[in-house]
């Protein structure tokens, strides 16, 4: 597939999504929204691929949606917009595995059998935090802005972010991020668990490299993916079911060549090559 309004990149087993209308302060499109979607499906596939960065061109990581397509929609509805209405959309219809909740338009994330890091280096608003939060990390420059918007367009909490927000920083902040939709810097995001790490803006993708090049070259993918997986679905289960998966899972890995490599690495004291089988 040929991108207009994104960079797609892998080098050294790391796909690169760049969201790429640095003038726009990638304001979100419908067109960006199909070139994400078919870029992070590209990654999935991708055997050469261990871990996925998602970042944004120039000043911004994402401002939100394209405000000449939030007019439109305003005053002529959704077709007029150029977005569909929000629904269900098959992004793994490869897959029977996984859950409906990981089906939806931008809940897909998830169902990605890689590392999702969020390279956030400026503005993040509206959809652009929506996207954040589906990554699994998020690495912030430290000239990095974070605000919903929603509730100061007379709009909602979107797309599972009453779901999602809660979950990284607690109900009381959430609440204080949707309700005021105020915008926080960097220091405050990472205080409030909503970002792992705050980098120096300069610093910021060699930092997000750096920490997806440990993965790639220390860490089984078979392990990144089952984990991912384990995580991810444990929000919907019980401590116990969790804990019998994790026990299925274990007699699993037992029987893998990355168990088997990663006992013989540690033990003859040398880097370790695994496969992910």
């Amino acid at each position: 597939m040929a991108y207009t309004e994104i960079l797609y990149e892998v080098a050294d087993h790391i796909a690169t999504i760049t969201l790429n209308r640095p003038d726009k302060l990638n304001a979100w499109t419908r067109t960006m929204e199909n070139e994400v979607r078919a870029a992070m499906g590209d990654a999935d596939q991708d055997a050469g691929v261990r871990v996925i960065i998602l970042t944004g061109a120039g000043r911004g990581f994402c401002a939100g949606a394209d405000m000449q397509n939030l007019n439109a929609l305003a005053t002529q509805g959704f077709d007029a917009a150029g977005f569909a209405p929000p629904q269900a959309i098959d992004a793994n219809a490869a897959r029977d595995d996984v859950r409906p909740d990981f089906q939806k338009q931008y809940s897909y994330f998830p169902s990605i059998q890689k590392p999702i890091i969020g390279a956030i280096n400026g503005a993040s608003a509206g959809l652009g935090f929506v996207l954040m939060l589906y990554c699994d990390m998020r690495f912030a420059s430290d000239k990095a802005r974070f605000g919903t918007a929603f509730s100061r367009r007379g709009l909602i909490a979107e797309h599972g972010v009453s779901w999602l927000l809660p979950r990284l920083v607690g109900m009381a902040n959430a609440f204080d991020l949707l309700y005021s939709a105020r915008v926080i810097e960097a220091d405050e995001a990472l205080r409030m668990g909503l970002v792992n790490r705050v980098v120096p803006h300069e610093n910021l993708m060699e930092s997000v490299r750096a920490y997806a090049a440990e993965l790639t070259n220390l860490v089984s993918p078979r392990s990144l993916r089952v984990i991912k997986e384990q995580v991810w679905n444990a929000q919907f289960q019980t401590l116990s079911e969790a804990i019998d998966i994790a026990n299925y899972e274990m007699v699993r890995s037992f029987d893998t060549a990355d168990f088997k490599e990663g006992v013989a690495h540690f033990v003859e004291k040398r880097a370790p090559n695994f496969t992910g089988k």
